[in-house]
């Protein structure tokens, strides 16, 4: 393996994150600071528990996870649309660098930013929330297979788009929607039977309550089945990404 070639993709793109601190990882903290304050303090305080969680404590797992993948899939779509945009993706493609090392490098760069935004959010939970990690070890392991999963995904999207507005198409109509339908706020046991069922056929479901099951030792679907099914969408990613890489599918649009 070119591991040069991989560390200098992997540097490139964690020095661009730390060029744009205030957009990568500030803006994101200040903005989930905002739901711990009003969703956290203002309207936790004046609603019961669930499942014997503070209703403040219980959304934690639920606002890491929607600038999880937010930020995963944006840090990955970009890092790959830039260089077709600017026209740079020539200079990788006919470097000495196979797909994998570019996958390693951009995917790792991306997964690295967002644990980093992951840890932060929880850090800064703490000012506003009392709340307790019963899985230290599994919180990190769905922390950094979510993480690696939409940065996966995100790549995709970037190969994929062919102009900007297509970089957020995904993540604000399609992502942000099924975080916020996926149990962020709310245990989907409170909702209706009927809907209930249809809330298994949201897979964010799963990666919420697989997350928030690390915290406080209850889930609204059974764990391993929670894992399955994010790795099972990381290896339809990794899929994905051979099938564009072997067929060469916009590479150079």
């Amino acid at each position: 393996m070119n591991m040069p070639a991989v560390r200098a993709i992997y540097r490139f793109e964690m020095a661009r994150t730390f060029r744009t601190l205030t957009q990568s990882i500030v803006s994101p903290v200040l903005s989930t600071s905002l739901y711990f304050i009003v969703f956290g303090t203002a309207i936790g305080s004046r609603m019961g528990e669930i499942g014997g969680t503070s209703y403040g404590a219980f959304i934690i797992p639920g606002l890491i996870m929607l600038s999880l993948l937010n930020e995963s899939i944006s840090n990955a779509s970009f890092g790959i649309y830039l260089p077709k945009w600017s026209g740079t993706i020539y200079e990788l493609l006919s470097a000495p660098v196979s797909p994998f090392e570019a996958v390693l490098g951009y995917v790792g760069a991306a997964a690295t930013k967002s644990v980093m935004l992951g840890l932060l959010i929880l850090v800064t939970a703490r000012f506003f929330v009392p709340y307790s990690i019963m899985h230290p070890l599994w919180m990190m392991a769905f922390l950094l297979l979510t993480a690696v999963t939409f940065s996966s995904f995100g790549f995709i999207i970037g190969l994929w788009a062919d102009d900007f507005q297509k970089l957020q198409v995904i993540p604000l109509m399609v992502v942000t929607p099924l975080t916020f339908l996926g149990g962020a706020f709310y245990s989907i046991g409170m909702l209706p039977p009927f809907w209930q069922k249809v809330a298994l056929f949201n897979p964010v479901v799963y990666l919420i309550s697989g997350f928030r099951w690390s915290f406080y030792g209850h889930s609204d679907v059974n764990v391993v089945l929670s894992a399955g099914m994010t790795m099972a969408f990381l290896v339809l990613c990794a899929v994905a990404i051979g099938w564009i890489f072997r067929t060469g599918y916009k590479l150079r649009s």
